[in-house]
C-alpha cells in the first residue's frame, strides 16, 4: 500500500526546480495500491499540477485506480518488445551475439531495460543463476531447510522490498515453465538454461499440484503488497510448496 506521507514528499519535492533539464518526472510505481487517502491527496496536484512536471503512474490494474484518478490522466498500455526487435537491437546496438541476446529476450521477457542492465552487468545473472540453485535446492529439501529458506526471504523483504518481490516473480516463472512442460508446450519456456532439472521436476508433480502452486504464489505476492507479515507468508507458502513423487 503506498501511504500518505510517502506521498506528500514526492508531492513536496515536484515543487523544487529539476536537477537536469526543464521536466520533472514524478512515477508512481503500483497506483491501484494507493490508499483513498494518498489518491484524493494525488488527486488535488492532478487538478492544478505545477508547470513542468509530469506524473507517471504505473499500474497493472487499471480499474482498481480510484475513477477520479483515472479520469484526470491519459491511458498509455505499455506493451513487451518483440522478439526481433529486441534482438537486433541487443546485436546491433550493444553488441551482443545473437544467442545472448536470444537468451536475454526470454528471461526479460520483452523488458528492453532489463535485458541492457542484465548485459552491461554480468551480475545481474549470476544473482539470478544464484537464486535459481537456492529454489532448486529448496524444492528438494524437507520442512525444516524450507523453512530457515522464508524467514531468509522474509529478511530480504525488510531490506530491499523489491529484490523480494523479483525473488518470488523468479519463483513464478519457474512454476510457469513446470506447467508448459507439463502441457507440452516447451517452446515457450523462459528459464532455458534449467530445462533438465525444470523436466525432472515437473516428471514428479501433478498438473493440479503446479496449478496450486502457481495460484498460491500469486496470493503470496498479493499478500506483502497489502503489508502481510512477510515470515509468516512465507512460511504459509513453504508449507504449500508440492513435494515431488519419490521425494522423502
Amino acid at each position: 500500500m503506498i501511504g500518505i506521507n510517502e506521498l506528500k514528499e514526492s508531492l513536496r519535492r515536484v515543487h523544487l526546480n529539476p536537477y537536469e533539464g526543464s521536466t520533472s518526472v514524478v512515477i508512481i510505481n503500483g497506483a491501484e495500491f494507493m490508499s483513498d487517502e494518498c489518491a484524493n491527496a494525488l488527486l488535488k496536484t492532478l487538478e492544478e499540477p505545477p508547470p513542468q512536471v509530469m506524473f507517471l503512474l504505473l499500474t497493472a490494474n487499471e480499474s482498481a485506480v480510484l475513477p477520479t484518478v483515472q479520469s484526470r490522466c491519459q491511458t498509455l498500455n505499455l506493451v513487451p518488445i518483440s522478439e526481433d526487435k529486441m534482438v537486433e537491437r541487443l546485436v546491433n546496438g550493444h553488441q551482443a551475439s545473437r544467442e545472448k541476446a536470444e537468451q536475454l529476450f526470454r528471461l526479460s521477457r520483452g523488458c528492453m531495460g532489463w535485458a541492457i542492465n542484465a548485459l552491461n552487468d554480468a551480475q545481474v545473472l549470476e544473482q539470478r543463476q544464484a537464486d535459481l540453485e537456492k529454489i532448486e535446492e529448496t524444492l528438494a529439501a524437507g520442512l525444516e531447510t524450507r523453512f530457515t529458506y522464508a524467514n531468509e526471504v522474509a529478511s530480504l523483504f525488510s531490506r530491499d522490498r523489491e529484490a523480494a518481490n523479483n525473488l518470488l516473480s523468479l519463483w513464478l516463472s519457474w512454476w510457469r515453465d513446470l506447467l508448459l512442460i507439463k502441457e507440452g508446450a516447451e517452446d515457450f519456456l523462459q528459464n532455458t538454461d534449467h530445462a533438465d532439472s525444470l523436466r525432472t521436476q515437473a516428471s514428479g508433480l501433478s498438473t493440479s499440484n503446479i496449478m496450486q502452486f502457481i495460484n498460491r504464489l500469486i496470493q503470496t505476492l498479493s499478500n506483502l503488497d497489502n503489508n502481510a507479515n512477510p515470515r509468516l507468508t512465507m512460511e504459509v507458502l513453504m508449507i504449500n510448496l508440492p513435494i515431488e513423487a519419490g521425494t522423502v
